[in-house]
This record gives C-alpha cells, structure tokens and sequence, in this order.
C-alpha cells in the first residue's frame, strides 16, 4: 500500500476504505479474520461470524475515522482563533495607523492602493489659512 502521499490518518483511512481488502481488516481487528473457510457445506454459523467481524472491522474504521475527523477538526479550530485573533490585531494595527496619519499622507497612501478610485476613506479635515490642517 502506498501511503506516502496521504498526510493524514484520515487520508490514509479513506484510501484504505477505498481500496478494500480482507487483510486491511484483519491487520485493524489484530487478528487472522479470514480464518473461516467458506465452502458449500459452511453452516449458518460460519456466515453469522463473518458477519459479525465485518461488523466489527466496520466499526473499528468507523471509530478510527471519527477520532482522525475529530482530531483535524480541532486542529482547524486552533488555525481559526489563531487568525481570528491575527485579525484583530492587525484591524487595530490599521486603524491606529489611520489616526495618527495626516490626510495627505492618508490621500497619498490611497491613491497607491487604487489609483483609479479616488480616496474615499480619508476624513476631510477643515483646512485652517496657509493649507494645514487643524
């Protein structure tokens, strides 16, 4: 099996899943599950315990792929606080920036950012004789 490629559990659970085989199974449950010969003559018996060690295959895949999902899902929280919080902090940053700038340094900041929008953001300030600003 070629796993490389898969970076994690879960990847590697659904390839699995995806290319079923007996001894993928039987390596999950420990054991040698495929030690039931199926010939003619297999009793009812022989049928109802395959069936049960698929049953028991399938909910040790399902239990596996339950803990791997809820595994990413945690880790995927984390990345979202962590950006979330990043955000935050850099809408701060931006909007002390925006306070502390002149308007002509905030007009000529805009017009960088879209030179062919006038700058629509930048707060108009009375302008006292002799062109500064009050």
């Amino acid at each position: 099996m070629n796993t490389e490629m898969y970076q994690t559990p879960m990847e590697v659970a659904v390839y699995q899943l995806h290319n079923f085989n007996i001894s993928f199974f039987s390596s999950l449950l420990g054991g040698d599950v495929v030690s039931v010969k199926l010939d003619n003559s297999a009793s009812g018996a022989s049928v109802v315990a395959i069936d049960n060690k698929i049953e028991q295959a399938m909910d040790l895949v399902k239990n596996h792929l339950m803990y791997a999902v809820r595994e990413e899902v945690e880790i995927l929280k984390e990345q979202i606080r962590e950006l979330v919080e990043k955000n935050s902090q850099l809408e701060r940053e931006n909007t002390l920036l925006k306070t502390l700038a002149s308007p002509e340094q905030l007009e000529k900041f805009q017009s960088r950012l879209s030179p062919e929008e006038p700058a629509s953001e930048t707060p108009e300030a009375p302008e006292a004789p002799g062109g500064s600003a009050v």
